[in-house]
């Protein structure tokens, strides 16, 4: 069926084929949608007008709004009717605010559930306990009559464990208590003192046990091995021969003995620098001691000034290192050395590179304290009168270290009347010193005593009424202000002595900076040949 509408203004008609509309219901639909034009348009009409009403009252509402002028800027006109007026607004915003806070109350939870015993042992059959809390968790099932029971338990056919020295313990006690039998631990003690002295074996050494089967119950498990560090050159490793025998052999350790030079710049602390620079504690400690004894460091070193140290230092091919005590200390400023000092002797003193050990420091205080009374008259504090008083006496704690003042000898050592507990030693030009009311003596007599060295302990032994130190110097016999001497100790090389000081020195010159830190090479002979063909795929391989 083919159609086609055609429209006018005054009327509408359908042409369906051949048929036409009847000229009437035309007529109707043009006024029916005559009607809902203007009915559309009286509404667009009215919604126009409430639109321009809407937008007259906002206006309205918005200029008001602006003349009361609620939320005023407070930071301005402060204390004035406006600026009230918006305090109240805020304060009322924030009743508000804290009107709507929520509530934090905790939520009530659910009830626990309460467990009988049963429901506890229900959830623990369910768990895996560690072995370390008893692991007596999980469903546990009585044995079977097919479960043979053992007549003993089988031990493990070896022990492998670590002992250590302690100090103060014997090489032998160590094994015992080890658990090595006393037949293995006598041949043991026997074959390590005929390699090394025992003494010589440092507290604190690991050793390497292993322990194997027993020969029969009860026994004691016999020595399979036994491994140790005995020097820091040699390792000593004891072993059970084909025929059921001890042995002993010694691994020798190749050992360098290159010196380690440190230098680096002063800057504002010497001590800092050189620990910066990797210098050791001890080895810093000896260095300021010893250039204390010759210059002033404070006033003659500078913050540009060089230190050069030279520390014993020993290198094991195995890769442990060991450093030793200090060799030499300097000072350098520029290019030139400004002060040189090298351990020299049985005694290790320190000298200059000219061959002269000398200390140029004054009066050392034998304790660390303040003085409490002079030399000089004055009233005694037990007797009551007025009596020389023949030395210095120090403030100091019961049990302080006194040190000797200077190098000398021991001349007596013990009670002396009114002095109590003493130590009096001579020096050379005559002179000797004593220190009184010591509560422990540390030297005895005859014995040669070196400056700073312990000698006793600070007490009140004696007359005296508190724990100090009277400390007494005297020239001749006759007693002196300990103020008015300052000692200088000197010491001269000669002759051949001098020729090979002069040599050792410029040997240790000659060392380079950091040159023992570097790791050695190793011999054909102690590289360790892989024992299986897979292991030879991580050595390296050199080409060309």
């Amino acid at each position: 069926m083919n159609g086609h509408i055609e429209t006018s203004e005054d009327e509408l008609s359908f042409d369906f084929g051949t048929q036409e509309s009847p000229k009437p219901k035309a007529r109707a639909f043009s006024r029916f949608a005559a009607s809902a034009g203007g009915w559309f348009d009286g509404v667009s009409s009215r919604a126009m007008v409430m639109r321009a009403r809407y937008d007259g009252w906002r206006e309205t509402a918005s200029s008001k709004l602006e003349e009361i002028d609620l939320a005023p800027d407070l930071a301005q006109e402060i204390g004035s009717k406006r600026w009230f007026r918006g305090l109240g607004t805020m304060l009322g915003l924030g009743a508000v605010a804290l009107a709507f806070w929520p509530d934090f109350a905790p939520l009530e939870a659910r009830n626990s559930i309460n467990l009988d015993q049963t429901a506890r042992d229900e959830f623990r059959s369910q768990m895996i306990t560690p072995l370390a809390l008893g692991a007596d968790s999980g469903r546990h099932m009585s044995a079977s009559p097919q479960v043979i029971p053992l007549k003993s338990a089988p031990e493990r056919p070896q022990i492998e464990f670590v002992a250590t020295l302690s100090s103060g313990d014997s090489f032998m006690r160590m094994l015992q208590r080890a658990g090595v039998g006393s037949g293995d631990a006598d041949r043991v003690n026997s074959m390590v003192s005929g390699a090394v002295p025992l003494s010589d074996i440092d507290s604190g050494t690991r050793v390497d046990i292993v322990l194997g089967r027993r020969p029969e119950p009860g026994a004691a498990r016999p020595l399979d091995k036994l491994a140790f560090r005995a020097r820091f050159d040699l390792e000593l490793e004891v072993f059970r021969n084909d025929a059921g025998e001890l042995s002993l052999k010694r691994n020798v350790i190749r050992v360098d003995d290159t010196p380690l030079r440190i230098r680096g710049t002063v800057g504002q602390s010497l001590y800092r620098s050189m620990r910066a620079a990797g210098a050791p504690a001890s080895a810093v400690q000896e260095y300021i001691k010893a250039l204390d004894g010759q210059i002033d460091l404070d006033r003659s070193v500078a913050a540009t000034d060089t230190f050069d140290m030279i520390v014993s230092y020993r290198r094991a091919a195995t890769g442990e290192r060991q450093a030793g005590k200090l060799l030499y200390a300097g000072i350098d400023r520029g290019d030139t050395p400004r002060t040189q000092l090298m351990r020299w002797g049985n005694e290790g003193r320190f000298f200059e590179a000219s061959g002269v050990g000398e200390q140029r420091n004054g009066l050392v205080a034998p304790v660390p304290g303040s003085i409490s009374s002079n030399f000089g008259m004055r009233r005694h504090p037990i007797l009551g009168y007025r009596r020389m008083h023949s030395g210095m006496d120090f403030r100091a704690r019961h049990g302080t270290p006194i040190v000797a003042v200077t190098d000398g000898r021991v001349s007596s050592a013990g009670r002396a009347g009114g002095c109590g507990n003493a130590v009096k030693l001579a020096h050379g030009g005559n002179l000797s010193t004593r220190y009184c009311h010591m509560s422990r003596i540390a030297v005895s007599a005859g014995q040669s005593v070196r400056r700073g060295q312990v000698i006793g302990y600070v007490g009140s032994t004696g007359l005296s009424t508190g724990a100090h130190l009277h400390y007494e110097m005297y020239r001749g016999g006759r007693a002196i202000n300990p103020r008015t001497v300052s000692f200088v100790t000197r010491a001269q090389l000669e002759g051949r002595e001098l020729m090979e000081f002069r040599a050792t020195l410029r040997r240790l010159k000659e060392v380079q900076p950091g040159a023992a830190l570097e790791d050695l090479a190793p011999r054909a002979s102690e590289v360790e040949e892989p024992k299986r063909e897979i292991e030879k795929l991580d050595m390296k391989r050199e080409i060309g």
